[in-house]
C-alpha cells in the first residue's frame, strides 16, 4: 500500500464536474467577450456545458481521485 495519499487537483476541481455515468463536463470557451458578432444561436450554443473526450478523461481521472 503506497504512503502517499491521492490529492484532488483544486484548478481541475474547479472547471471541470463529473456525471452520475462517469463522463466529465466543462464549460466551453469563447463566451465572454467579443460576442457582439455571434448570432444568439452560437452564444446559447456556448453556454451549455461540453463533454470531454475519452483521452482527456483519463488523464482528469488521475487529477480528481475522490471526484
Amino acid at each position: 500500500m503506497s504512503k502517499v495519499k491521492a490529492k484532488t487537483n483544486k484548478a481541475c476541481n474547479k472547471r471541470y464536474k463529473r456525471t452520475a455515468s462517469g463522463k466529465y463536463l466543462a464549460k466551453q470557451s469563447g463566451i465572454k467577450h467579443i460576442n457582439a458578432k455571434m448570432s444568439s444561436g452560437v452564444k446559447r450554443k456556448l453556454r451549455r456545458a461540453k463533454t470531454l473526450n475519452k483521452a482527456n478523461t483519463a488523464r482528469l481521472r488521475m487529477l480528481l481521485p475522490h471526484a
